[in-house]
């Protein structure tokens, strides 16, 4: 470990050497430039099978809690050291709970990977798979090139899990990256928030015109699923419980439109989503039936030639397949994911599995790609936890030591139902495992407590049930925070 740790410092003396300008020191330099990036290289007859996991998601994380340790070292690779508690995450921005009640650190998820000497966190992005050599090329995140250079290394790997999620779908519009916050990370809901009150408090200064505290204070939410429902329920909460307080010069031009192509929802029972459209429109959010055409720096023009100026722009339209994943040589599933079989194996390619939003079924099973949600990464990720338990107890888990190894039955997804809440203490409930099929479904403020209570026993650990049972509380009696810092 001490001498892999050493390696991984090298390019970092290459940095240094680099601006040393004696004729010994340039020729090392040029000598560490072209020499081979560190590595993990592969285990020994000794040691563990080694278990690489791409991503910190809901279905790694799920993986990485459940798999015996017995069995396997781990080796995650990230660009974060914690697991994000989405369906919590709307509730940051507007201070009903802190960031760090919604994060989970990989180290507690998996104490392994602090505490045995063969299993790593590192903090990287993965570049590439070789499934010849059976490793993967990385590269380090870090602050930037005034703090340290980033710099490539490779972790070979016995069984490697591809769990790297997805990204913000925004169907190739203009200006969308550039100027809109997507709400998938703690740093969106961070970046959401400074700006939400940097905007309300410039409002607030004199000079500004009517005109532009209108803009300022407009925030346009386009995507009307759970997450752009939450949010807009969440702001519209604060915006009557607490910007009417805390910023009473402003509190009349502060308002919120969501945007959405076709119906709010669109996965819930339509008594649902009439409950829902009511209730918003109730609160003051502001409900358009629109395409964006393009994104401006202060406004977004609508496929209809309408202008709608904003302050804050919130982009909630769903997820693809990212270019890491587009760009894997593997067999791709419809819509560009990776391409799995029944039991989660990406075929033909031996000891690579795949699981969450990065993956969906091949054509050949015959089965729909599931949705994306976290219900379905977690459950696929208990069940890979269990499959390599399998594999590692029959002693499969080396490289290329599984072929013959009965695996048992295939991955079953049974959909338990989706929640959402709507503000003011409303919130939905729909129980039924599809649109068709006849179950539970109610609105109100039992299911706002049921969504409450799901959510609380869903957390990870007690630590962040009980930061978030607080916050809550606190939140109740005292009202959001609205500092900005």
């Amino acid at each position: 470990m001490y001498r892999f740790k050493k390696l991984l410092h090298v390019p970092t003396i290459k940095h240094t050497l680099a601006h040393h300008q004696t004729p010994a020191l340039s020729l090392l330099a040029r000598h560490l430039s072209t020499a081979a990036p560190p590595a993990l290289g592969p285990t020994k007859p000794d040691q563990k099978p080694r278990m690489v996991v791409l991503g910190s998601g809901w279905g790694a994380c799920r993986l990485m809690k459940e798999i015996d340790t017995k069995q396997y070292d781990i080796v995650c690779v990230s660009p974060r050291n914690h697991m994000v508690f989405t369906p919590l995450l709307a509730s940051t921005c507007v201070g009903t709970l802190e960031f760090r009640s919604v994060a989970e650190p990989i180290g507690r998820i998996q104490p392994a990977i602090s505490r045995e000497p063969g299993s790593f966190f590192f903090l990287a992005n993965c570049s590439a798979v070789d499934t010849q050599k059976h490793e993967v090329h990385c590269r380090t995140v870090t602050d930037g090139v005034q703090n340290l250079d980033p710099w490539d290394f490779k972790v070979s790997y016995d069984k490697l899990v591809i769990a790297s999620g997805s990204e913000a779908s925004t169907f190739g519009i203009k200006g969308v990256k550039e100027h809109a916050i997507f709400l998938r990370e703690v740093h969106h809901a961070q970046e959401i928030r400074r700006k939400l009150l940097l905007n309300l408090m410039l409002s607030d200064v004199p000079g500004v015109s009517e005109e532009e505290k209108c803009r300022l204070l407009h925030v346009v939410v386009v995507g009307g699923g759970p997450t752009g429902v939450e949010f807009s329920g969440e702001l519209s909460d604060f915006i009557m419980r607490d910007v009417r307080q805390g910023y009473a010069h402003v509190k009349d031009y502060i308002h919120v439109t969501l945007i959405e192509a076709n119906e709010i929802l669109s996965s819930f029972d339509d008594r649902l989503r009439t409950y829902a459209t009511s209730h918003l429109t109730k609160a003051g959010v502001r409900l358009v039936r629109g395409i964006v055409k393009e994104v401006h720096p202060q406004k977004i023009v609508l496929t209809d030639g309408t202008d709608v100026p904003y302050g804050l722009l919130v982009w909630s339209t769903g997820v693809g397949p990212s270019p890491f994943v587009q760009a894997l040589d593997l067999p791709k599933a419809p819509g560009g994911r990776i391409g799995v079989d029944e039991w989660l194996r990406v075929p033909s390619v031996p000891d690579v599995f795949s699981v969450g939003d990065c993956c969906g079924y091949l054509e050949s099973t015959g089965k729909h790609v599931l949705p994306s949600l976290a219900q379905v990464a977690e459950r696929q990720g208990k069940y890979m936890a269990h499959l390599l338990n399998v594999i590692g107890k029959a002693g499969g888990g080396r490289a290329n030591a599984a072929q013959q190894i009965e695996l048992g039955e295939p991955f079953v997804y049974k959909h338990l139902g989706s929640m959402a809440t709507v503000g003011s203490y409303k919130a939905l409930v729909d129980l039924r495992q599809s649109k068709e099929a006849k179950g539970v479904s109610m609105a109100g403020f039992v299911s706002w407590f049921i969504w409450r209570s799901a959510y609380l026993t869903r957390l990870v650990s007690w630590r962040n049930r009980l930061y978030v049972a607080v916050n809550w509380g606190t939140t109740f009696i005292f009202g959001r925070d609205i500092n900005r810092i």
